[in-house]
């Protein structure tokens, strides 16, 4: 048996045909406005039955986010400083979003139980989860939807640690009994009933767990952006959007700082097969960009540009090793990340030829270590020559067709060297899906630009 997905893609078929999983964005929920925009494109779809929501965005730009809010609250808390006008501002809007919507979703009820339980020394992590919480009360309330708490059905062991087939095996039992739903996302339960949430960002998580326990047709992710762009529109003016683009592709350009989407929520629907459509509740008539398996991305990919995506991170130092025969030396790749490892320091990428090895890590990590690490280097790895390269900038251009396409790499560096950028590191993963190249932070946005204008055109008007 087949699923078919939007574009005529098909996969294997379950009990959640039809099923779509739809998780809105803070923006999506910031105030009633939006909400009633959200509730229309729920409305407009039937198969959107199950609903996940974060907390209330801005409301405009000067404004604060309900889950900030929150987390300023605790801070009042644990500093001993009055909190009550920190509550009030979030009861306020919560009760004004009720007020407006013209439901009742038990708002001033559900405050006089946080009130009660912040007396009591909540927790940070309860704190924070209310905004989540009381946004699906109220949107379910709005809809119409069954409200199912996250609590008890996202878990995570006594240490913190999430639970996937726990959280699957709860999620499907509770779900399987409702025809729609409303959740709030962001949070779950350790065994004893206490609150875990994920990191920010996380009700994208929820949403990918809740479409693996139903076996969702698609999980649809509402934000204010129609899907990923083909560069950064801070720097390329108004770049090319992505219409579709693989797993694969999705992990190179997020990892680099291209982020839409909460890296973690890829792995559940992904290993289930199930696509995620980023799509805009400002602009809903956009289709957005579909996330899709490997190999469907290799199916679609006719007509399709050279490249997906080119993304980049500043900030990074490079430490170029030098070791006369390194490679007749064996365990000295061991000792030098040994030492970094001493450190507590992460490395990204490590380039190497015959005898050097270049070590790039993020400048975040590297905080008051960097001379005892190359001290360190030049003694315990007995390296020849260790030189610094500080305020370096890293850049992916990424595309899985890329590797069947003769002078890419050609492209890419004539690009740079047009426009004067001196490539200072060259690295290209296995999979020839990427080129990275790290050029200096004073060139970083201009290397960008070339790149992309190389590849797609110049700025479009």
């Amino acid at each position: 048996m087949h699923r078919r997905f939007p574009g005529g893609m098909e996969g294997k078929i379950g009990d959640g045909m039809g099923i779509k999983v739809a998780k809105f964005g803070g923006t999506s929920v910031a105030d009633a406005k939006q909400i009633g925009k959200t509730v229309e494109i729920i409305r407009a779809d039937a198969d959107r039955r199950m609903i996940v929501v974060s907390a209330p965005g801005k409301r405009f730009e000067t404004d604060t986010k309900i889950t900030d809010l929150l987390y300023l609250l605790k801070t009042h808390m644990e500093q001993n400083a009055p909190y009550g006008q920190v509550l009030q501002i979030v009861r306020d809007r919560f009760l004004e979003t009720e007020r407006e919507l013209g439901v009742n979703a038990d708002v001033a009820d559900e405050f006089r139980i946080i009130e009660a339980r912040l007396e009591e020394g909540a927790s940070a992590d309860y704190i924070a989860s209310r905004g989540e919480y009381l946004s699906a009360k109220i949107v379910a309330a709005y809809l119409g939807y069954d409200f199912v708490d996250a609590a008890g059905l996202i878990c995570f062991n006594a240490k913190g640690r999430f639970l996937p087939d726990e959280t699957r095996q709860a999620l499907g039992a509770a779900l399987s009994a409702r025809d729609r739903a409303v959740l709030p996302g962001f949070y779950g339960t350790h065994p004893d009933g206490t609150i875990k949430t994920f990191s920010r960002g996380g009700s994208d998580i929820t949403g990918a767990l809740v479409a693996e326990a139903v076996n969702a047709e698609v999980y649809e992710n509402w934000t204010d952006v129609s899907g990923f762009l083909m560069a950064d529109p801070r720097i390329v003016e108004n770049p090319k959007g992505i219409d579709f683009i693989s797993y694969k592709e999705l992990r190179e350009l997020s990892y680099m700082g291209a982020s839409v989407l909460h890296e973690n929520a890829i792995y559940p629907v992904r290993l289930a097969g199930i696509p995620i459509n980023i799509r805009n509740t400002n602009r809903p008539e956009e289709k957005g960009t579909l996330i899709v398996s490997d190999e469907i991305a290799k199916e679609r990919a006719g007509g399709r540009d050279i490249i997906t995506g080119i993304a980049g991170n500043r900030d990074f130092t490079v430490i170029a090793i030098y070791k006369n025969m390194m490679s007749a030396e064996a365990g000295f790749i061991r000792r030098v990340l040994g030492i970094l490892e001493d450190y507590d320091v992460s490395v990204e990428h490590i380039p190497s030829g015959v005898d050097t090895l270049s070590l790039v890590i993020a400048d975040r990590y590297l905080d008051g270590k960097l001379d005892d690490i190359v001290d360190d280097i030049e003694r315990k790895a007995q390296a020849d020559s260790v030189e610094v390269f500080e305020n370096m900038s890293l850049i992916a251009t990424v595309g899985s067709g890329m590797a069947s396409r003769k002078g890419v790499s050609a492209t890419l560096f004539t690009a740079l060297a047009n426009v004067g950028v001196n490539i200072r590191m060259i690295d290209q993963g296995s999979s020839e899906m990427n080129i990275i190249v790290g050029v200096e932070n004073a060139d970083f946005e201009t290397a960008i630009k070339a790149i992309y204008a190389a590849f797609i055109g110049t700025d479009r008007a």
